[in-house]
């Protein structure tokens, strides 16, 4: 009798469920589906389509990495974005870019980008390319010399960084398995986050003196 009232339940929830199942698709379902960045309809997760007639026709084109962006930053270089808030002819399909371009010296800080995996190419200079394996590789660094026609892959979730070795400046191109990869800056989220972390956790964590912590957050309260 058991055995039947939960095969009974089951049932009645696989009915219920059914229509949600059947109301997706792991497959695209139109050749575009340019972003509505805009649009007021229901988003679950990226953007609604625009109607195709309002979309016009150079959603599949972009010159923005065509120029170099300003490197007179405090970390001496300048990341330009192309995912879909800026290419919304990217919108479901998965796919996006940046261009980092540094100055001598300049570094493209610690971070993670939680959604996506990212190949990248040295278009310009030399850069020094680091990867943080995660606690269960014992915390290793991975890093090399990339120089300029060279590529570099770096898995999902991992903390990376780039550097610029050389006299001159230098540049790169990266692309990401989604529209939308996303960027946690280490240093600005442990010091500029909103609402801050209280100093005793970070002086717990980073086995250091308030005074330290107090002084690397005054750095990073107006952000990069």
């Amino acid at each position: 009798m058991g055995y039947s009232k939960n095969l009974a339940a089951g049932l009645l929830a696989m009915l219920f469920l059914a229509p949600a199942v059947l109301a997706t698709d792991p497959d695209p379902l139109q050749d575009f589906c340019v972003a509505d960045l805009d649009g007021k309809a229901v988003s679950v997760n990226g953007h609604p389509c625009k109607p195709m007639s309002e979309a016009g026709d150079d959603f599949l084109f972009s010159s923005k990495l065509a120029k170099a962006g300003n490197t007179s930053t405090p970390n001496g270089s300048a990341v330009t974005e192309l995912d879909v808030a800026e290419w919304p002819g990217t919108n479901t399909l998965g796919v996006s870019m940046n261009r980092v371009d540094f100055a001598p010296g300049g570094t493209n800080p610690p971070h993670i980008h939680p959604r996506a995996t990212e190949i990248g190419i040295v278009m310009k200079g030399e850069l020094l390319v680091g990867i943080l394996g995660s606690l269960d590789s014992g915390n290793k660094l991975y890093s090399r010399v990339v120089r300029a026609g060279e590529t570099f892959l770096i898995p999902r979730g991992l903390m990376h960084f780039q550097f610029n070795v050389g006299k001159t400046e230098a540049s790169m191109v990266v692309s990401f398995n989604s529209q939308n990869p996303g960027i946690v800056f280490v240093p600005l989220t442990l010091f500029g986050s909103n609402p801050p972390i209280p100093t005793p956790v970070l002086t717990k964590a980073l086995r250091v003196e308030a005074g330290v912590v107090e002084l690397l957050k005054s750095k990073f309260a107006a952000g990069f």
